[in-house]
């Protein structure tokens, strides 16, 4: 496998145009890949859909055996695809390290799910054999966006193949190699047959068209909740499935009896982390009114205190803003809301594609990078006097992605969770969290629930088959 040359991934030429792959850091080319267009879709679909059924019948542990195979090239190949996830996503290593280190393990997982009972035998009012069985739905449609673009694929990809389908991604052309391209050529190395597996990377024309094709039953999106909903009217318009994982405006609640010491490096990472680009990050910081003042102090010390950078050339703990979009809006929701009046404690610069980590006090919920989804390196602080004001402030708002309570009292921190409609939930730590066994999803605004990982997988990726069987054939009275 050579990742010098993402064109040799391409084994079947697009029809769209050549898109330079550019490193949000330098501004430099890395590569040149052709684009698909919505007439790619039609041929990868019934290419797939011919493929998938030998697919399907081929015995479940050499469908294991490719994805752990493939689970193996993760880690192989770890140095020239780490290289790809910094210089193209803009991730530092560490970050780079975790996506395929999951990546690995979502393939090891997937493979597992190959072999689990596959149905239940059911009774019956009648003299036969009554049972369910997991069938495949035969071709996934997966739409991956940008900011962790391993990840976002990998974790739909793996468990829909080890299932028995085959599936078309249609990964963001910004990082359509280390999102798209470098699971074909992992795939390709572990031994998955031709047609298996297509990627389309492409504008919002290859997906509208991967939506609308009849072959291609489930979709599986990660993206906006604004994409998200176009995404789920069009799969119920064709009477698909779509599982929809979507924004987030996650709180982080910090009760008067935590560690402040301890807490102000786990509400760092939640909102710094990936320069705040993650669905999970934590937008929003409610801290009792006994530590707020000094949370606020020491939150943007620790902000200013963090390196920003190219994560190619020096060690930071920020790299670039994906694009010059992403920062426009970014800048824009920090300068509404102190316009308003928010106070900005820490950040609210840039040099390039290079925002400082930034921190805001004063908030109040009319304040723009408060109320929405910023998807940027910004930490919001607002304050609470009684755990119920807490939990309103915490439950307030369209989504219910990710919830971190921070406390003393591990058990108190439960109850208050109970409290709040979320997906996920996690008691003294952070929002953003992610393990290959654990089901993923949000609710409301954030998605349709827990649709990637773990058991969830199953349910995904297959349909129920109810089937008999009799000894003889059935008589009736007419």
């Amino acid at each position: 496998m050579s990742l010098l040359d993402p064109k040799s991934w391409q084994p079947h030429p697009l029809s769209g145009p050549e898109y330079a792959v550019t490193e949000p850091a330098t501004g430099d080319t890395l590569a040149t890949v052709t684009l698909a267009g919505a007439e790619d879709v039609e041929r990868s679909a019934a290419a797939a859909r011919a493929a998938q059924t030998e697919w399907a019948r081929l015995p479940h542990f050499v469908r294991a055996g490719v994805l752990r195979k493939a689970g193996d090239l993760f880690s192989a190949h770890a140095d020239e695809l780490r290289e790809w996830l910094v210089r193209e996503s803009g991730s530092i290593p560490g970050k780079a390290d975790f996506e395929l280190h999951v990546a690995a393990q979502e393939c090891y997982e997937a493979a597992a799910l190959a072999s689990r009972p596959a149905g239940q035998v059911l009774p019956s009012e009648a003299p036969r054999l009554s049972y369910t069985r997991r069938i495949p739905v035969g071709v996934v449609g997966v739409i991956a966006p940008f900011n962790a673009p391993l990840i976002l694929s990998i974790r739909s990809v793996a468990p829909a193949l080890a299932l028995g389908n085959a599936v078309i991604l249609k990964p963001d052309p910004r990082t359509a190699v280390c999102g798209g391209l470098s699971l074909a050529a992992v795939l390709a190395e572990a031994g998955l047959p031709e047609g298996l597996f297509h990627v389309l990377p492409g504008g919002p024309d290859v997906g509208q068209a991967l939506v609308a094709d009849p072959r291609v039953p489930v979709i599986s999106f990660t993206g906006s909740t604004a994409a998200g909903r176009a995404v789920g009217e069009a799969a119920g318009r064709h009477l698909k499935r779509a599982h929809l994982e979507l924004g987030g405006n996650s709180a982080l609640i910090v009760l008067e009896d935590a560690d402040i010491e301890a807490v102000i490096s786990t509400a760092a990472w939640g909102s710094f982390f990936h320069q705040g680009q993650i669905c999970m990050t934590t937008g929003r910081h409610l801290v009792h009114d006994s530590l707020y003042e000094e949370y606020v102090e020491r939150l943007a010390a620790k902000a200013d205190s963090l390196a920003v950078g190219d994560p190619n050339r020096e060690q930071v703990h920020l790299g670039p803003i994906i694009d010059d979009n992403q920062l426009a809006k970014v800048r824009g929701l920090v300068e509404a809301s102190t316009a308003q009046g928010a106070k900005l404690a820490a950040g609210g610069t840039h040099e390039k594609l290079f925002y400082r980590p930034t921190v805001l006090a004063g908030l109040d919920d009319t304040m723009p990078a408060y109320a929405e989804e910023v998807f940027g390196p910004v930490a919001p602080v607002r304050s609470f006097s009684t755990v119920d004001e807490a939990a309103a402030l915490a439950a307030a708002g369209p989504y219910g992605l990710s919830l971190g309570i921070v406390t003393g009292d591990a058990a108190r921190g439960l109850d208050l969770a109970e409290r709040i409609p979320t997906g996920i939930v996690h008691i003294n730590d952070q929002t953003v969290n992610d393990e290959a066994v654990a089901p993923f999803g949000g609710i409301a605004a954030s998605g349709t629930g827990a649709r990637f990982g773990g058991e969830a997988n199953v349910e995904a990726f297959t349909d129920v088959r109810w089937t008999t069987v009799r000894a003889d054939v059935a008589t009736y009275p007419f």
